[in-house]
């Protein structure tokens, strides 16, 4: 399936504030495509989320397409060791994320909305500190670049199970796809994680579209932690 979303025009990044707006756009985007009663901007990217209500519904998301990666790999009798499944597994055995959907900005239960998804973030997904923001990153806007960083993280683990990605990690598992590719071709392996899921998902993986003109995206061939100066 794929969803069609506004051309972009070919642009440089200078430095890491330009990325991270870049980067915040396409979050926007995604989260767009995922939510559309968000309506966000990259304008109002942190207001629609520092109640913490829309990324805990995005987490419990996240575990649903785990759940029924696992249902599709049964099903198939495909439950060969993989990172995915891996990662997958213990997601399922865990609860939805608790949150309180009426939550108001800046109080309590916002904060406590908010602590919960960077706890799924650590505990159920794994994702290690350098990649997690605090509650004061998001609620008091201490750090975007962190809150950035994290999404796009959890992003790029749902991915894994099929669901919907923004176009910067969409990019990340084409190069994946294409030496993973290069090297089976090459030397006649591959590594469980290309054979599992690239091979296996990608046929019903959701994908977004830009229009007629092709989005190009450059950093100087700097990594994403160069140009985010971590």
């Amino acid at each position: 399936m794929s969803i069609l979303l506004e051309a972009r025009p070919y642009r440089p990044f200078k430095s890491s504030e330009e990325y991270l707006i870049a980067m915040k756009e396409d979050l926007a985007e995604w989260l767009n495509a995922l939510y559309p009663e968000l309506r966000m901007n990259p304008d109002n990217f942190m207001d629609r989320l520092d109640t913490g209500v829309a990324i805990c519904k995005h987490a419990n998301n996240v575990r649903k397409a785990a759940l029924d990666y696992v249902a599709r790999r049964q099903a198939r009798k495909i439950m060969t060791r993989s990172i995915t499944s891996s990662l997958a597994m213990p997601m399922c055995q865990m609860a939805d994320v608790a949150f309180l959907p009426n939550a108001k900005a800046g109080t309590f239960f916002a904060r406590d909305n908010v602590s919960n998804f960077i706890s799924w973030c650590r505990n159920s997904l794994g994702i290690i500190d350098c990649l997690l923001f605090e509650s004061d990153d998001l609620i008091m806007r201490k750090n975007e670049r962190h809150v950035i960083l994290c999404l796009l993280e959890v992003a790029r683990r749902g991915a894994k199970f099929g669901m919907l990605a923004p176009m910067l990690v969409q990019m990340e598992r084409q190069i994946d796809r294409e030496i993973a590719a290069e090297n089976k071709a090459s030397y006649g392996t591959g590594n469980d994680e290309s054979d599992d899921e690239y091979e296996e998902m990608q046929p019903a993986e959701t994908c977004l579209i830009y229009g007629p003109q092709p989005q190009i995206v450059t950093n100087d061939l700097k990594s994403l932690d160069e140009m985010m100066g971590r």
